[in-house]
């Protein structure tokens, strides 16, 4: 046994909990880098992770806890007897195999939204689950559980706590990482390639998004902003029914990692900041002192919504809040957390 599986194995004794067998498809990815990175900070009980990707990753080695691991092919054998299997590959990646997953016993958590359209998929955040007080209900059998886009579970969470709220309006600026390393890797080489005066490589985003804001890719993008919004949207709808839905404006910020946020709030009466900041504080959210503003930069790692807030000038009853978060980080952090809340609902006894 390894040190690491060592460490898992007396983890797990402690509080009484099985062990159990991980495996990430698309271990490469940024997401997938992260949902390693948390299950090792959060000790979930795994005493083997699997890491899997495609052909362009084979036998790369990655950091898991303490250890080096190769990254391995992703093929049916490798999710035998595996308890739980996360999604963070491309969509393509996801369809082609996670029956294989479920089909072997393994729990299915996805993060790259390829199962939001899946009949018995359920769109989870547990955070806004706590903050309502329905917590869900483990389940002998569950079906795959889809991860809710993180800039839904921060706008849930602020509405949440908001009280009684007339109107929500809500800029999310997406950052590259969003896209994946190849986003990020786009908007690197424009910027380097502006500033020496080079033709801008158009494959991700097909528009300058270096130096630049835009509300909507060139037509020959494979994704577009119209249908992030509607994802949050949907999402939002999902995790929070009942809520106000806020007016929603998505934008391509010329930032690497990290989503940023401008909501306005117009309750129903006046609110000071000195208010609105002891409504919204709690789990999950940060309110910064003074005048000091929260960044992509300065949430990079964190697990948390770092938020400002202003008055409105022109209206008693409205408030202004600026709020940065980790969207990569936010988005493993929901991953292990719909994860663990399946533990209980998996074989007990021996080592699955």
């Amino acid at each position: 046994m390894t040190p690491q599986a060592k460490s898992a194995a007396s983890a797990a004794d402690l509080r009484g909990v099985n062990l159990f067998r991980v495996a990430i498809v698309g271990a490469a990815t940024l997401k997938g880098k992260e949902v390693a990175e948390v299950l090792r900070d959060r000790n979930f009980p795994a005493i083997d992770v699997r890491l899997l990707d495609d052909d362009e990753s084979l036998g790369r080695l990655e950091a898991l806890g303490d250890e080096m691991s190769f990254i391995q092919s992703v093929r049916a054998e490798q999710f035998e007897h595996v308890d739980f299997t996360f999604f963070t590959s491309d969509v393509h990646c996801t369809l082609e195999n996670w029956r294989t997953a479920r089909d072997l016993g393994s729990a299915i958590v996805d993060l790259s939204y390829a199962l939001e359209g899946e009949p018995q998929v359920a769109i989870r955040s547990p955070w806004i689950e706590r903050q309502s007080g329905h917590p869900i209900t483990p389940e002998l059998q569950p079906g795959p559980v889809v991860v809710a886009h993180p800039a839904a579970t921060v706008l849930a969470l602020l509405a949440s706590r908001a009280g009684n709220v007339q109107r929500i309006v809500a800029t999310v600026y997406e950052p590259a990482s969003e896209r994946g390393q190849k986003g990020m890797d786009e908007l690197h080489e424009q910027t380097v390639n502006l500033l020496s005066f080079q033709e801008l490589p158009k494959e991700i985003y097909d528009v300058q998004i270096a130096f630049n804001m835009v509300s909507r890719y060139g037509p020959r993008s494979s994704s577009n902003l119209q249908e992030v919004s509607q994802r949050i949207r949907k999402h939002y709808r999902k995790i929070a029914p009942g809520l106000i839905e806020p007016s929603l404006f998505v934008v391509q910020a010329p930032i690497f990692h990290g989503h940023a946020f401008a909501v306005y709030f117009e309750m129903e009466t006046p609110v000071t900041v000195e208010e609105f900041s002891q409504r919204l504080a709690g789990d999950h959210v940060v309110i910064t002192p003074g005048t000091d503003t929260p960044t992509n930069v300065s949430a990079a790692g964190q697990g948390d919504i770092h938020v400002s807030l202003a008055p409105d000038s022109g209206r008693e009853n409205g408030i202004w809040l600026w709020a940065a978060t980790d969207n990569l980080r936010i988005s493993a952090v929901t991953a292990i957390e719909c994860a663990e809340s399946m533990t209980t609902s998996r074989p007990r006894g021996q080592i699955q």
